[in-house]
C-alpha cells in the first residue's frame, strides 16, 4: 500500500539442502504441471504443483534462472515460496 514503491513479491527458492534464491522481485514464471504460469504482485493465493524447468523471475528489471525439478510453491498476493529440487549437475556449480 505504499505508493512510492513499485509492487513487488518477495520470492524465496528452497531446496532440501540449501536456499536457491531469495529476493524482492516483479514477477516469478513457474514451470507447473498444467503449463507455464506468470506471477505478479497482487496474485491471488494457489497452492500449486511445480514440473521440471526453469524458475525464471525479475528483479529490478532483469531476468534470473533458476533449474528445478519437481516441488510445488505456494503463491500469496505479496509472497511466493517454492520448495523443490535442483538437479545435482546445478549444485556443484554454486558450491563455495
Amino acid at each position: 500500500m505504499s505508493e512510492g514503491k513499485a509492487a513487488t513479491l518477495h520470492l524465496k527458492v528452497v531446496s532440501p539442502r540449501r536456499l536457491l534464491a531469495e529476493a524482492d522481485v516483479e514477477a516469478v514464471f513457474l514451470p507447473t504441471l498444467e503449463g507455464q504460469i506468470g506471477v505478479f504482485p497482487g496474485h491471488r493465493p494457489l497452492f500449486v504443483g511445480i514440473g521440471k524447468g526453469k524458475l525464471v523471475y525479475r528483479e529490478a528489471g532483469d531476468d534470473q534462472a533458476v533449474p528445478i525439478r519437481g516441488g510445488y510453491a505456494q503463491v500469496q498476493p505479496e509472497k511466493v515460496v517454492v520448495m523443490t529440487e535442483v538437479g545435482e549437475d546445478d549444485e556443484s556449480d554454486d558450491a563455495a
